[in-house]
């Protein structure tokens, strides 16, 4: 096999071995009509290296979307992702949201329920307020996930 050849089979082998990993990064987001700390949040994904296609819609289709998705209004927040199978309710962490990918636990998401501030999208994490991000488990209940200061 040709030099050329072999580099481009290689080149192939490691894309397709890569697929489900940049799979794994691809959002979608839906969102309130005019949220402007959604967008701020989309934001700080994409620093994170994730990709997000965001829908924006009436706010009584937002909550149609969550209700379809398991949350109660408790665990909400003013938008609503998925990624992986999981829903991503509120102002989640990128890095709480790629442990839950790699951990890959029987859930159903993760919620940062309300709009804490110093959270991602929130206003400066320096100013944070303590918050938790709370496993949203099948039976509708919740579990810490991870606590911040």
């Amino acid at each position: 096999m040709k030099s050329s050849r072999k580099l481009t089979l290689m080149a192939l082998l490691m894309l397709s071995a890569c697929a489900p990993a940049l799979a794994q990064t691809q959002m979608k987001v839906v969102s309130g009509e005019g949220c402007g700390c959604c967008g701020e949040w989309v934001k700080h994904l994409l620093s994170s290296g994730y990709t997000a296609k965001v829908t924006i819609v009436p706010q009584d289709k937002l909550m149609t979307y969550k209700d379809e998705h398991g949350l109660k209004p408790a665990q909400s927040s003013c938008h609503t992702g998925t990624i992986g199978g999981y829903v991503i309710e509120g102002h989640v962490p990128a890095r709480e949201i790629a442990r839950l990918l790699r951990e890959n636990p029987d859930a159903v998401g993760l919620t940062v329920p309300g709009m804490v501030h110093g959270s991602p999208g929130m206003g400066p994490a320096s100013e944070a307020e303590p918050y938790q991000v709370l496993l949203l488990k099948k039976d509708g209940t919740t579990s810490v996930y991870a606590s911040y200061p």
